[in-house]
């Protein structure tokens, strides 16, 4: 007799996640959340009444091959926390501020443990941006994943008025460059990092110019730049935003150029991490390879008339902002 615990999921799994992540889930949630998890679809007030024209913006994305990072040292709490994070930047860079946020575990075989884990990640990047968890699906599916393993995405909606929307209209020539300095690798790369890394190193490999392990280091969160920006946003001193991910900042910040316009890169700006330095020596990695890859320490472009930069700097002084280069005509 076959029954659905012999073909490989468990009921009883799935309870004890769902009871374990229960009290992590309710701790992000904001007067705006009108149901408990465990419904078959969260409920948010839409009501904005300090916007004139809300527009919700929408963004959907994973953490890709950084979750094998994850299977390697066995440490689950900072994936769900990357997620979030990148989201955000991505809503972020539309304008939008975060209002709630969706996830999506799938695994071969539940483990409650390593599933609370991904969760409390999850949960400690919705309340650094102020986001509720308002929902998600948990789904175990044998022969799908390989053992100890699990995939991630997550969804963020998000709100902004509709005149301070950023797009390319906001962008001219002469508009200054300023980058954010990142944590490391954040959530891209991590394909051409492992082939060119594990094949002579181990994640627990010390490195004295990290500070860190290799894993440690790989694994480091990727940053939030809401907090940072956001005022930026309100006293109305950016032109448009670029979030580093795929494709790095040539690939993402052209993406903000209007028709009739290019970028002017100073590539000798700004020092580049250790980390990326190793994994170009280990790849033999080509200058041109990395700066389609990585993010090579810049996380996120503030594009801004020239008359704002001073002030965007001094808001920034914390963060080690940098002049890193222009828009010029093509």
């Amino acid at each position: 007799m076959i029954t659905y615990s012999s073909s490989g999921v468990s009921i009883e799994a799935g309870d004890e996640t769902v009871s374990r992540i229960k009290p992590l889930v309710r701790s992000t949630f904001t007067p705006q959340v009108l149901t408990d998890i465990g419904l078959f679809g969260g409920l948010f007030d839409a009501r904005f009444p300090e916007y004139e024209h809300p527009v919700l913006v929408a963004s959907t994305d994973g953490v890709g091959t950084k979750l094998k990072l994850a299977f390697m040292t066995d440490r689950h709490n900072t994936v769900g926390h990357c997620l979030v994070n990148h989201c955000t930047n991505d809503i972020l860079a539309c304008g939008a501020k975060p209002l709630f946020f969706l996830d999506y575990f799938a695994t071969g075989k539940l483990n409650p443990s390593v599933a609370e884990q991904v969760v409390v990640g999850l949960v400690n990047g919705c309340k650094e941006n102020a986001c509720a968890l308002i929902g998600g699906e948990t789904a175990e599916m044998p022969s799908m994943y390989s053992e100890g393993e699990y995939d991630i995405a997550g969804t963020i909606i998000g709100v902004v008025e509709k005149n301070k929307t950023l797009s390319p209209a906001n962008v001219k020539v002469g508009n200054i460059l300023i980058g954010l300095p990142s944590s490391g690798l954040h959530t891209n790369g991590y394909s051409l990092a492992r082939a060119a890394l594990f094949p002579k190193y181990s994640a627990d490999t010390y490195f004295e110019e990290l500070g860190f392990t290799l894993g440690e280091s790989l694994l480091a969160i990727h940053r939030s730049y809401l907090n940072i920006v956001y005022p930026l946003l309100q006293q109305n001193l950016v032109s448009a935003l670029s979030h580093i991910t795929g494709g790095g900042i040539i690939g993402n910040t052209k993406r903000i150029l209007p028709e009739g316009t290019a970028l002017e890169i100073d590539w000798n700006s700004w020092k580049i991490p250790p980390i990326f330095s190793i994994i170009q020596k280990a790849g033999e990695i080509l200058d041109e390879e990395m700066r389609n890859a990585f993010n090579l320490g810049i996380g996120m472009i503030i594009c801004a008339d020239e008359q704002n930069v001073e002030a965007i700097l001094h808001a920034c002084q914390a963060e080690n902002p940098i002049v890193m280069g222009r828009i010029i005509a093509a």
